[in-house]
């Protein structure tokens, strides 16, 4: 496990880098996704797999975790790893970290009843537990640093433009 001056010296390099070629920092991420038996779908990214579910109450069978959970996940993930890579970068030793994500919803808009209701969340906030032997000013300037360059952080906050491409096989059907 790299700890904190290893962070750093690997985090040095990938900044300098990006600083003298941003292109080598540009690209686009791809994650398949695929239909699997009932309501479960099979993720696939590079050399990761996992599956994602719904639960019996919305038909599925509790295999795997639903979406929302991962998308919750993925928000608290970045911003833990975020506090742990600025953390290194600013010399502020980090003694425990958890962040809880909460989002607040109503399955009235997912379920298509009440279209005056949004099918997404009406709220997230997160809440950062931390300790550390670091003065209280160091530790806000480390979060808030670690905020201000969070990537699902700023996904979130700030609405991402999203557009769909289909290609339909109809051969498929015969």
């Amino acid at each position: 496990m790299p700890d904190d001056n290893e962070i750093k010296t690997v985090l040095d390099r990938v900044v300098k880098a990006v600083t003298l070629r941003a292109s080598v920092g540009q690209g686009t991420a791809v994650t398949k996704v695929h239909k699997r038996d009932g309501l479960t779908a099979e993720v696939e990214d590079g050399p990761w797999r996992f599956s994602v579910g719904m639960s019996e109450k919305y038909g599925g069978d509790n295999s795997a975790p639903n979406p929302g959970v991962y998308g919750r996940a993925a928000l608290g993930s970045c911003l833990v790893i975020g506090y742990g890579m600025w953390a290194a970068r600013l010399g502020v030793p980090i003694d425990a970290l958890t962040v809880e994500v909460h989002a607040d919803y109503d399955v009235r808009g997912e379920l298509g009843v009440e279209d005056k209701v949004t099918p997404g969340y009406t709220a997230m906030r997160y809440v950062v537990h931390i300790e550390s032997t670091a003065s209280e000013a160091e530790v806000m300037k480390l979060l808030d640093t670690a905020d201000k360059y969070s990537s699902w952080r700023d996904d979130i906050m700030r609405a991402v433009p999203l557009t769909r491409e289909v290609h339909i096989n109809t051969a498929a059907k015969r």
